[in-house]
């Protein structure tokens, strides 16, 4: 190679590296600035739990409180074993529901997803139409109370959102991309459709797995609806339904005040209240999502990508 030709590799080679060092310094710097957009409402929902109720009502809710002030949180646990109570329904159900949900879920997702399972389609059919039609709340609730008798039970807030048909669509469509000839293999050598699934399958479809789980977690953990509908019992309240009561309580202890004439206390903690419950339940979730967090995109990326 001449010195003309070895120059102009070597500038083209520079140039090169220099556009990719450009595009990586502004690929950090978009993503740094777009994290910093992410966090900051949640600093903000921080910081205004820990502000007066007065001072957040004089000048808004601030990024840096200006009146430190706990009298949110000590409202919030002013029942400890209440809460913890509370927490203790909503983990229980969170854990047997989505370990319960996830199982189901692949299995039924793992049928369908054979090829040599000739009903497929007919059931596949069967799993959507209910994504179009339903029956209703009240004969829903009728069959709840009436002839399933699972009101005030423990069981009426895993049972109704154990399986989800847009979670095992999910499921179905990343079990599909697994290769046949691991099955068939597998067939070969005398294993049984249960073994094929819990030590081929299974371990193939972790990302997917971890994602559909978080999702499942995530709606047992928010749910306060079926609480609201089916209990009547505190020591059955979840998390989400206790608060929910709670902020309802004091809400409506304002405007009796109101309606009656009476000196309604500003600094009752009401609008601090409600970012101390964002919190309260928010917490234990956000532990737990940096754990999971890159099955949980790869999950994702290869369920759209294959599916």
């Amino acid at each position: 190679m001449s010195t003309t030709a070895k120059i102009q590799t070597t500038k083209v080679r520079k140039r090169v590296n220099t556009d990719r060092l450009l595009l990586s310094i502004i690929g950090y710097v978009s993503l740094t600035l777009l994290a910093i957009f992410c966090i900051f409402p949640f600093i903000l929902v921080v910081s205004s739990s820990l502000s007066e109720e007065s001072t957040i009502i004089e000048k808004g809710f601030q990024l840096i409180p200006t009146d430190f002030s706990t009298d949110a949180y000590s409202l919030l646990f002013k029942y400890p074993a209440d809460m913890l109570r509370a927490y203790g329904v909503t983990i229980s159900v969170t854990l047997i529901g989505t370990l319960f949900g996830l199982f189901l879920t692949s299995m039924t997702a793992y049928v369908l997803s054979r090829r040599d399972f000739k009903w497929r389609g007919r059931f596949s059919f069967f799993f959507f139409f209910t994504t179009l039609f339903s029956g209703g709340l009240v004969p829903w609730y009728l069959m709840i109370v009436n002839y399933l008798h699972l009101k005030d039970t423990l069981l009426v807030l895993i049972l109704p959102m154990m399986m989800n048909v847009f979670y095992i669509i999910v499921m179905k469509s990343f079990m599909s991309s697994i290769p046949d000839a691991i099955t068939e293999s597998a067939k070969i050598d005398g294993a049984g459709d249960f073994r094929i699934f819990m030590q081929l399958i299974v371990p193939l479809s972790k990302p997917a797995l971890a994602t559909i789980g978080l999702f499942i977690a995530l709606a047992y953990w928010n749910d306060w609806y079926n609480a609201l509908l089916f209990i009547s019992k505190s020591e059955l309240m979840p998390l989400q339904y206790y608060l929910y009561k709670m902020l309802g309580n004091m809400d409506g202890m304002r405007k009796a005040m109101m309606a009656s004439g009476a000196v309604v206390n500003s600094d009752l903690p009401t609008e601090s209240l409600k970012m101390a419950m964002t919190i309260v339940a928010t917490g234990p979730i956000l532990l737990v999502y940096p754990f999971i967090q890159k099955y949980f995109v790869q999950g994702l990326t290869v369920g759209a990508v294959k599916g």
